[in-house]
């Protein structure tokens, strides 16, 4: 893998709501990278209003890694499950570990209507894959499944932001599933290495789009947040032993590096 090896995740190419209006505008975050690694709901590949034009944005991100001369590596997620691979990359021998973060959490994404109904459904799914409680290839494979049976049925287009976040919090329950995986992704995050990746040191994840950094359990959960509303998206970069994680600013025209959050050095 090349270095600088660089990370976002959530870009929601083809949502109606993406703040990425334009692939190009992608170009300088892409720019002198060896590598970038798109962590997870890079496109609509299960939403069918929006999965037509996602595939067209999709080949253009493409596209424009290859001009950039940069190796693209594409993890699955929840909104584009179907990306093969063991849906993780491990950076610095293991101690870095990255992949979209759904596996976090049993339901994958609780605070979903679809999931909050179909809680027998996610049990059956568990069923399908023992030892996924300890394996993280059948644990990647789990929330593929969770995925794509439990995806969501409706997209309200053409909505305001207010109708949106009305949504976003009916039934209440949705809004207090939200608030505590953003508030308990860091605890979550060290569980889950401790389970999966004991020897990792730090975990590089999206989902959630709540971007931050976290301590737990002596790991550092790092989250690079969405190009959706209301979550702010940042990036990671690996480089020469560093690990950098920073600002991204959406200009009207193109989104560029901004400034650094945190540096660790391996």
């Amino acid at each position: 893998m090349k270095q600088p090896v660089r990370v976002f995740s959530d870009l929601h190419l083809g949502h109606s709501v993406s703040r990425i209006g334009r692939v190009s505008a992608l170009r300088p975050l892409i720019a002198g990278a060896g590598t970038v690694i798109f962590n997870g709901d890079t496109w609509q590949e299960l939403a069918e209003p929006f999965r037509q034009r996602a595939a067209v944005m999709l080949r253009e991100l493409q596209a424009l890694c290859v001009e950039e001369g940069v190796e693209a590596v594409f993890l699955p997620g929840n909104h584009d499950p179907s990306w093969p691979g063991r849906g993780w990359v491990e950076l610095a021998g293991g101690r870095i570990i990255i992949t979209h973060g759904d596996a976090l959490l049993r339901a994958g994404a609780p605070w979903k209507r679809e999931v909050m109904a179909g809680s027998r459904l996610v049990d059956a799914i568990w069923s399908r894959y023992p030892g996924a409680d300890r394996d993280p290839v059948l644990r990647l494979e789990v929330a593929r499944e969770v995925a794509r049976e439990l995806c969501s049925v409706e997209y309200p287009l053409g909505r305001h932001i207010l109708q949106r976040a009305w949504d976003a919090v009916t039934p209440p329950q949705r809004a207090l599933w939200m608030l505590d995986a953003w508030f308990t992704q860091g605890p979550a995050g060290g569980r889950f290495c401790e389970r999966y990746f004991p020897n990792a040191e730090v975990l590089v994840i999206g989902h959630f789009h709540h971007s931050g950094c976290w301590r737990s359990g002596g790991r550092t959960v790092i989250n690079t947040g969405s190009f959706l509303d209301p979550g702010r998206a940042h990036w990671v970069e690996w480089n020469d032993g560093w690990l950098v994680q920073g600002e991204i600013h959406e200009g009207p025209g193109a989104c560029q590096a901004g400034r650094r959050l945190a540096t660790w050095r391996f």
